[in-house]
């Protein structure tokens, strides 16, 4: 089914792995990108359950748009396990234009695929997705 707003459509892998990691957790994070030659979100890079936030921001590429999941444990100030699962639009500056206007015109249908995001990110260079950050719009 393609996007009306950008005619983007998404590979069922992404649902798929989404809901094992929301369900099973099978993984830390999804990677997601955009095949502009088929016009398909697709997945790019799955994290096992033991990677940490630093492998996921490693894996993000520092010139190329990107959407990510990441499923973020933290312990509550009553002293409380919890876990929130972020969606992240990585949009760098340095990225193309033609790429940020496509990923910016398909994510809000694309987040919607994704039922059970707890918590949703802009961030155009690192320090708007720095671990403080996500650890502040957990709680």
């Amino acid at each position: 089914m393609a996007n009306s707003a950008s005619g983007m459509a998404v590979n069922d892998e992404c649902k798929m792995r989404f809901l094992e990691l929301k369900a099973k957790r099978s993984y830390r994070f999804i990677v997601f990108k955009i095949e502009e030659n088929i016009q398909q979100v697709m997945v790019e890079k799955l994290g096992g359950p033991k990677e940490k936030y630093d492998d996921f921001s490693a894996c993000l590429p520092h010139n190329e748009c990107r959407y990510a999941v990441f499923d973020f444990d933290f312990t509550t100030d009553e002293n409380v396990q919890k876990s929130k699962i972020f969606f992240i639009a990585w949009s760098p500056d340095t990225s193309r234009v033609r790429s940020k206007m496509l990923y910016a015109s398909s994510k809000d249908r694309f987040r919607r695929e994704l039922d059970g995001v707890q918590v949703e990110l802009q961030a155009t260079d690192a320090s708007e997705m720095s671990i403080d950050i996500v650890k502040e719009r957990a709680f």
